[in-house]
């Protein structure tokens, strides 16, 4: 369980881009962010994922606060909350199977992604995880000639290898055709349903948020202003974001 208590991120010296926000979310939840440009949704994310410091606020994480359990805590957190990028972050010259097995910033120590070491067990299961994606054909393609949604897929695959409980994605199928983005979706909401894993994605255009999330939270001025299960947002809420 991820609880977030008055979450506030303000630059120093200039405006709150975050303002108390506060909600939960549980084993399974698929959870979709809404609200204009500059309304906190990208800024919400990093914080989720400790890519931004939060100026004031409570992070609990399975029962325990982060920031009372120092560098530890954190670390451990970077390897369970896994941040996905509009465009994720791959060395392009190394492999699929590469990518997925030496892992992002802050899951695998900095040597280990440089080097590329590799050992047996490490392979076996990227390759695995590989798999269970649809792209074990790709395994061996450098990232530079997948295509984007397969560098997304990708990108999943490197988290769950590494131990991602939680997924935070950042607008992860902006730019790709529809085909590609109900596969990368789709792949999300199944990791909700099959493996209890928690998904918060930014997912403003178009309609991907209520065909695929469960939840809907809206941003505006860097204030939650909505918060629905289980349905299509209705006109007064749209209006609010």
């Amino acid at each position: 369980m991820l609880r977030i208590q008055k979450l506030s991120k303000s630059i120093p010296g200039g405006p709150k881009l975050l303002k108390n926000i506060t909600f939960d979310a549980y084993e399974g939840d698929f959870i979709a962010v809404k609200g204009a440009s500059g309304s906190g949704k990208s800024t919400l994310l990093k914080c989720l994922a400790l890519q931004q410091n939060w100026t004031s606020g409570k992070y609990i994480f399975n029962g325990k606060n982060i920031f009372e359990g120092g560098f530890g805590a954190k670390f451990k957190l970077k390897q369970e909350v896994a941040y996905l990028e509009e465009k994720p972050f791959l060395f392009p010259d190394k492999t699929a199977l590469k990518n997925v097995i030496i892992g992002a910033v802050g899951q695998t120590p900095a040597w280990r992604r440089w080097t590329g070491m590799v050992r047996n067990d490490d392979y076996m299961g990227a390759m695995d995880m590989i798999e269970k994606r649809g792209l074990l054909d790709k395994a061996k393609m450098k990232a530079k000639n997948l295509s984007g949604g397969e560098q997304q897929r990708i990108a999943i695959a490197r988290a769950l290898v590494h131990g991602a409980k939680v997924i935070v994605a950042d607008e992860p199928v902006a730019g790709l055709d529809p085909h590609a983005a109900d596969l990368v979706l789709a792949e999300l909401k199944a990791l909700c349903k099959e493996q209890g894993i928690i998904v918060i994605a930014v997912l403003h255009q178009g309609d991907w948020a209520e065909r695929y999330a469960d939840r809907v939270i809206g941003l505006n001025g860097g204030e939650l202003v909505v918060d629905v299960y289980g349905r299509r947002l209705t006109e007064r809420e749209k209006n609010l974001l």
